[in-house]
């Protein structure tokens, strides 16, 4: 008969209207910005850095490998290697700016970090009247502690925090390993000199 998938969609519709009322956990409608929504543990947003400690930039577990920029398919990620006053490298970012108006959230930079610093953060509220300087976000701006990555995301930090303990662990066992097994240098005997 004609109209029976109009009469039938109209039916479902009326069942789920009337159903919603009676069943309050089917009411899904939040009131935002009143209420905040229930966010996923595996819920991702903008990368952030995660840092140990009080001190947020000497804190901060990012190397500076640069494997994150080379790897971000927007190419929204830069970084410049921190240098002592002598010039020589150090293992820590001068430079990471993060152009969030450009990344679109792939978390390719949080997979491919080898030392667990960059996460996907929860925070989605990002809008703003200046895209030039409020969605380029800084070192100093992208730095969150290890108790702001707990709260978010609870049971990936432990497994985090885990893994990072035992290769710590490892290193350590590794390094008295090495400096049981040295062997201290023989002293050199006084030469002689030759009889007159």
């Amino acid at each position: 008969m004609f109209g029976t998938g109009i009469l039938k969609g109209l039916y479902i519709t009326a069942k789920n209207l009337v159903g919603s009322y009676h069943d309050p956990e089917r009411l899904t409608t939040e009131q935002y910005p009143e209420e905040r929504p229930k966010l996923p543990e595996n819920f991702r947003s903008f990368p952030f850095l995660v840092f140990d400690g009080e001190n947020a930039i000497d804190g901060l577990r990012c190397t500076a490998c640069k494997m994150c920029e080379k790897e971000c398919p927007p190419q929204c990620i830069y970084i410049v290697a921190d240098r002592d006053e002598n010039g020589k490298l150090m293992k820590r970012p001068k430079v990471f700016d993060i152009d969030i108006s450009v990344c679109m959230g792939c978390q390719i930079c949080a997979e491919v970090c080898p030392f667990e610093s960059i996460k996907m953060d929860h925070h989605f509220e990002v809008a703003t009247d200046n895209r030039f300087e409020k969605l380029l976000l800084h070192r100093e701006d992208l730095a969150k502690p290890n108790s702001y990555y707990h709260s978010i995301r609870p049971t990936e930090a432990a497994a985090v925090d885990a893994q990072l303990a035992e290769e710590k662990r490892k290193a350590e066992e590794r390094a008295a390993a090495r400096a049981a097994t040295a062997k201290p240098v023989p002293a050199t005997p006084p030469s002689n000199p030759p009889a007159a």
